[in-house]
């Protein structure tokens, strides 16, 4: 019997033939050369970013990357995170490498610039996070070719959200184009997006929303406009929107409320329509909302006028004051015998 060692592994031979010898030898090398080859294959990584075979992910974070680092990315990457670096722009060509992506996140990097047909070689790409950029004008069809679910633009230059960038019937659930330039929100924008549940239009300058602009969003279940220059609101606005739970309007400019403007909103839990320029609110404009949560309505940082227009107002605090944020701290602008007054200590007999 013959025992033959290579390295910590070794081989037990029952029969002492030379060529039975090396043949053994030779395949056991082969197997080695094979197992190799095939780690270094499977260990590949681009230089300055870390892989972890085992969920498929490669991320890149707070590393000195000018260009998308497409040699060496393993090709069944399912999920990429690139941010932090100095990147400018990314191509259809750059995602070509990566077939298998279904997540890809590019947080706070310097992108300007978006190749048309973006999406083209990643037909498995569910979420695309593109926050904190730099980019304004991006080109048609650069959003479609893939099924995204999850669409992130907050914190970027965008000045108008064009329908072109869209396929029709979009697969979209999640939108955030907060923190643009957005001054108005197109009918036709939205109406790519019948599967739409959350709409995050904040921290943008939009002055006005149409009428009926809503209406194809009837999954809508999360709007937010807040911090915006909206100083009315359409009376048909939230028609089609039955679904919608929580909306939020703080930080505008409004000073007026139609009466039934939330009349089909009847499965709203939250409503924020604090810091606006509400002086009072039409008789009857909360009476649906009986799904409130409780601190669900917050109507802080208005200036309020407490004369006998804020009689039906205080009538529904007082009958749902849980369902109201700090009421307490709802203040009289006016008259100037109640100034300073919080609307709370008022009694009807005062207004």
């Amino acid at each position: 019997m013959t025992q033959w060692f290579c390295g910590s592994c070794s081989l037990t031979l029952t029969h002492p033939t030379s060529s039975i010898c090396n043949d053994t030898m030779k395949v056991f090398g082969a197997v080695l050369v094979f197992l190799a080859y095939f780690g270094h294959a499977t260990s590949a990584c681009p230089a300055l970013c870390q892989c972890y075979p085992r969920r498929a992910e490669v991320v890149c974070n707070e590393v000195p990357l000018t260009v998308f680092p497409v040699e060496s990315l393993p090709e069944n990457t399912s999920t990429l995170t690139i941010q932090f670096t100095n990147i400018t722009s990314i191509s259809e060509q750059d995602l070509n490498a990566t077939p298998r992506l279904k997540q890809l996140h590019l947080f706070s990097n310097h992108l300007n610039n978006l190749s048309s047909h973006l999406l083209r070689g990643v037909p498995l790409l569910t979420t695309l996070d593109l926050t904190g950029n730099k980019l304004s004008h991006l080109p048609a069809e650069v959003f479609s070719h893939a099924p995204l679910q999850i669409l992130v633009l907050k914190n970027n230059l965008v000045e108008k959200a064009d329908a072109a960038w869209l396929p029709d019937n979009s697969d979209l659930t999640w939108l955030d184009v907060s923190g643009n330039h957005l001054t108005n929100i197109s009918g036709d924008f939205l109406q790519k997006m019948p599967h739409l549940e959350n709409l995050d239009l904040s921290n943008n300058h939009l002055v006005k929303i149409l009428a009926n602009s809503l209406d194809p969003l009837i999954k809508l279940d999360r709007l937010n406009l807040q911090n915006n220059k909206l100083d009315s609101l359409d009376a048909s606005l939230f028609e089609s929107t039955r679904n919608l739970t929580y909306l939020f309007l703080s930080r505008n400019r409004l000073t007026y409320l139609p009466p039934n403007i939330f009349q089909k909103l009847t499965q709203l839990k939250h409503l924020s329509l604090d810091d606006n320029q509400l002086s009072s609110v039409p008789p009857g404009l909360l009476d649906h909302l009986n799904a409130l949560e409780d601190e669900g309505l917050d109507l802080t940082a208005n200036p309020w006028v407490c004369d006998g227009k804020m009689a039906y107002l205080l009538k529904w605090l007082q009958n749902n004051q849980k369902k109201a944020f700090l009421p307490e701290t709802m203040i009289c602008s006016g008259p100037q015998s109640l100034k300073g007054r919080s609307v709370m200590s008022l009694t009807e007999t005062e207004l």
